[in-house]
């Protein structure tokens, strides 16, 4: 099995295993390093960021707790095959007519809850990548960015709840409201709406608030919602349908989802 080479690590000021573990994070969730690949061992990672054995140890650690990896004695660290059930559950449901009242519900149902789930369950390393994005976040950026930002902070605070299949429905919910959701970032006004509750959802995860969280959230669903509908004016809701051609099998942000 060939040994996968791993970038340099960017140094940031934040717990440098906490840092080595994001870094791995985000090159598996890009496919850098792919499942059934094989990390190189704990002697070549410290060389290659230039930290200690025992911080890539306990890096490997968090990743493995993750399920993530797996370590083998001899074999050393592998990527694990994550299993299909998520990608099944969007091509079953993928080909669904959609009302955008429908996708809202669900939104409105299901990510305070994943909010909640991430105050209680994120590592440092997710953390430090919803800080990331809320750091390049701002109103003065192009709505296109903008959105780009937004999306990439929704489905990142998914994967810090620890559950494939909340990171599988947050992404359908994406994929079906992404055009809609673009006039949310249309005004330096609403982009701003959106990056102040961005804030108030990781300042609540950050401390470990599941309350807190999950109501940021919820308030940021209805702010969203209200840009939106007067964006919208009068117009009805229109199907949001995808034939199961045109659909993108994943959103490519933070599994860059």
């Amino acid at each position: 099995m060939a040994v996968h080479p791993i970038p340099p690590l960017a140094r940031r000021v934040r717990g440098v295993s906490a840092e080595v573990a994001a870094h791995l994070e985000q090159l598996i969730a890009t496919d850098v390093v792919r499942a059934g690949e094989r990390l190189p061992s704990e002697r070549d990672l410290a060389a290659t960021l230039q930290v200690s054995r025992a911080t890539v140890r306990e890096a490997l650690t968090e990743l493995e707790s993750k399920r993530l990896i797996e370590r083998h004695q001899g074999r050393g660290s592998v990527v694990v095959d994550r299993g299909s059930a998520p990608e099944e559950l969007r091509d079953g449901m993928g080909a669904l007519d959609v009302e955008l009242h429908n996708v809202t519900e669900i939104r409105e149902l299901v990510e305070p809850r994943i909010a909640a789930l991430a105050a209680r369950r994120a590592a440092p390393s997710n953390v430090m990548q919803l800080e990331d994005v809320v750091a390049r976040s701002s109103e003065h950026l192009s709505a296109e960015e903008s959105l780009r930002l937004d999306r990439a902070f929704h489905e990142l605070l998914a994967h810090a709840a620890q559950n494939p299949l909340l990171v599988a429905l947050s992404g359908m919910t994406d994929e079906w409201t992404v055009d809609l959701r673009g006039r949310s970032h249309a005004t330096k006004c609403a982009r701003r709406i959106s990056v102040e509750g961005h804030r108030e959802i990781l300042a609540a995860v950050a401390s470990g608030d599941e309350e807190a969280a999950e109501r940021a959230m919820a308030a940021h669903l209805r702010d969203v919602r209200t840009i939106i509908e007067r964006e919208r004016g009068r117009h009805d809701d229109q199907p949001l349908r995808r034939s199961h051609d045109d659909r993108s099998p994943g959103r490519g942000l933070a599994r860059r989802d």
